[in-house]
């Protein structure tokens, strides 16, 4: 069993003159991502590898929820490709991901990601708010299996969702 989560980036500021893949968080996406880390924990979900954008907004998102985890920086993966990823790349980064990790989480951004959470599952959302989280699980064994097994959606959480 394998299974994806998938996070978009904490809300992110536009007060700075920097580049969009330097924009780094604002303060409700400082807030937001620690509270959704705890919300996943709460779930008893464990995560074998954490990847990301290299984009500061979704790098620094990886790194509450990997804090949440216990997990140090430095094992979270940047991958390139995820800032501004088609469909085709998200499937290649899960492709390529080791088999003995159960538990994926991708960190990324819009359009990308919304669309890539569509493609999994008969679940269909409008749009992943910022620090929303998608998951489904897959009955495989290989990562490289991932695409063209059946999955089934386990939830869709985001910050303004009330429990």
């Amino acid at each position: 069993m394998k299974l994806l989560l998938l996070i978009r980036h904490a809300k992110s500021s536009w007060d700075y003159a920097v580049s969009d893949r330097d924009r780094p968080l604002n303060e409700r996406g400082i807030k937001n991502a620690p509270e959704m880390a705890k919300r996943l924990l709460k779930k008893k979900i464990e995560i074998d590898r954490f990847i990301s954008s290299p984009a500061t907004r979704a790098y620094t998102t990886a790194v509450y929820f990997a804090g949440a985890y216990d997990v140090k920086n430095k094992h979270i993966i940047t991958v390139p490709a995820l800032y501004e990823a088609t469909l085709n790349v998200f499937y290649s980064v899960v492709e390529d991901q080791n088999d003995s990790d159960k538990t994926v989480a991708i960190f990324s951004h819009n359009p990308g990601i919304t669309e890539f959470a569509n493609s999994l599952s008969n679940a269909r959302i409008n749009n992943m708010p910022t620090c929303g989280i998608f998951a489904v699980k897959a009955n495989i064994k290989l990562w490289k299996d991932f695409k063209n097994a059946p999955k089934e959606f386990l939830f869709f959480d985001f910050p303004k969702l009330t429990h």
